[in-house]
């Protein structure tokens, strides 16, 4: 018969923590307990406190930053995580000398120390610098969707909203008619829904009273919410959240962030500017000169790709390297690309016609697509963000009865088919802009260096 270990089981059992074994040389734990402990000057947060002669004692920052930091680091974003885990993690034991702070005061703390906050992170820029991390050659910058503590559901226009507590006071005022006409009684449950309804109203009618609405960078009204009014819907990779977009910008030697930042905007074609700013403002808060960043090179995926980014890329004297959208198309290597995709892919990609489908008229300034009707001229210098283009478009009774139209229209209910025929980028010197960045990220160094 087979013999085991014997095991007694202890309803206590005892753990002896050494902060040697927890908290080992070359883990980001223990750069965080030797930061904090030896080289950031934590005496900014003694302004904060007035307890000198009376009132309770308070938890000393040191032991709130190495446990948020940490937790942090470890995908801990909840007051309530790293409150647990000073009680049940060792590693958290350790950092924290076993003191176990409540989740109200962690919460408290964070949401409290927005210009300390910049302060130490300037203080472990410079320590990186002085122990030669930072290269200060060529940067990157990207982002991340981060949910907040707000749901999405009460998201909207101030229209919307408005809309949305009429729905509800009618809601309630029909429920309570309901049981008026009957016994006049009320089960808890829908006593309940009723009052948490009142209080969604109420939410709502506060929240329009004291809130502007949001404009966005179109000049037009943009969501707001009532939770969290910074926030906004965005699409992520786990669906539309509602939340911020994290962005951070981290030298290429070491992977120090050199400038970060929440925004709450999906799009992140408007936040290069800000983030170049920050960064440069970051590094000269620990001694850089003012043209620290000219003639670095910077990388950024096509997210960042507009045409004044582009621009402002030059009049900032940086070396950036953003590729448009379709450069993968004009890259060699991925000249076989399509035979990777799905049959079903390649058959939608191949029956959609395209402007080599249509034959052009010099003559009369038409277009004859595969059907043989004509698309005659509609706009001669069409302008978007990006180009000129002349439009032309053929006639509804035309494309109604076409049995070519499920390979011709983008849209199975489309109406009449549009082809947009480029001419040149919206002007000569912003087409200059698009062209270098172009050229320059088409060449093999360039390739290399993104």
């Amino acid at each position: 018969m087979a013999r085991y270990i014997h095991c007694e089981r202890q309803d206590t059992i005892f753990v002896e923590i050494s902060r040697f074994k927890q908290l080992q040389a070359g883990t980001f734990e223990h750069a965080v307990d030797h930061l904090i402990d030896h080289r950031i000057d934590l005496s900014i947060f003694n302004k904060r406190y007035r307890n000198d002669h009376v009132g309770r004692h308070a938890w000393h920052p040191k032991i709130l930053l190495k446990i948020i930091l940490v937790g942090y680091s470890r995908g801990m974003i909840s007051s309530r995580e790293i409150a647990s885990a000073c009680e049940e993690n060792v590693v958290f034991m350790a950092l924290a000398d076993q003191a176990k702070p409540d989740f109200t005061t962690i919460a408290r703390f964070i949401s409290s120390m927005t210009e300390e906050i910049r302060i130490i992170f300037s203080e472990v820029l410079l320590y990186c610098s002085e122990m030669n991390l930072i290269g200060g050659e060529m940067f990157a910058v990207d982002g991340h969707k981060i949910s907040s503590n707000a749901a999405k559901e009460w998201s909207g226009k101030h229209q919307h909203l408005a809309e949305k507590a009429e729905k509800l006071q009618v809601i309630v005022a029909d429920m309570l008619k309901k049981h008026r006409g009957a016994d006049g009684t009320m089960i808890e449950s829908e006593n309940k829904r009723i009052k948490r309804m009142e209080r969604g109203i109420e939410k709502i009618e506060k929240f329009l009273k004291e809130k502007k609405k949001r404009i966005g960078g179109s000049g037009k009204e943009i969501q707001s919410n009532i939770t969290d009014n910074e926030s906004a819907k965005m699409t992520s990779s786990r669906g539309v959240i509602q939340g911020y977009n994290g962005v951070a910008m981290v030298d290429a030697k070491n992977q120090i962030i050199v400038h970060a930042e929440a925004f709450g905007s999906g799009q992140e074609h408007d936040l290069l500017k800000t983030m170049i700013d920050g960064a440069r403002n970051n590094l000269i808060a620990i001694g850089k000169t003012s043209d620290c960043m000219d003639g670095k090179k910077l990388a950024a995926d096509s997210n960042y790709y507009t045409k004044d980014n582009c621009r402002i890329s030059e009049e900032e004297k940086i070396d950036a390297y953003i590729p448009d959208q379709k450069f993968r198309q004009r890259d060699p290597r991925f000249v076989d690309a399509k035979k990777h995709k799905s049959v079903q892919k390649q058959e939608k990609h191949q029956r959609k016609y395209g402007e080599q489908n249509f034959r052009y008229e010099a003559d009369s300034d038409r277009y004859i697509c595969p059907a043989g009707r004509e698309l005659c001229l509609e706009h001669r210098a069409k302008k978007t963000k990006w180009f000129v283009m002349r439009e032309y478009s053929s006639k509804e009774t035309d494309c109604a009865d076409c049995s070519l139209r499920a390979n011709c229209l983008q849209k199975p209910d489309g109406k009449r088919r549009f082809l947009c025929i480029v001419t040149g980028a919206s002007s000569k010197k912003e087409k200059e802009f698009i062209r270098r960045m172009r050229d320059k990220i088409d060449s093999p160094e360039g390739r290399e260096i993104y």
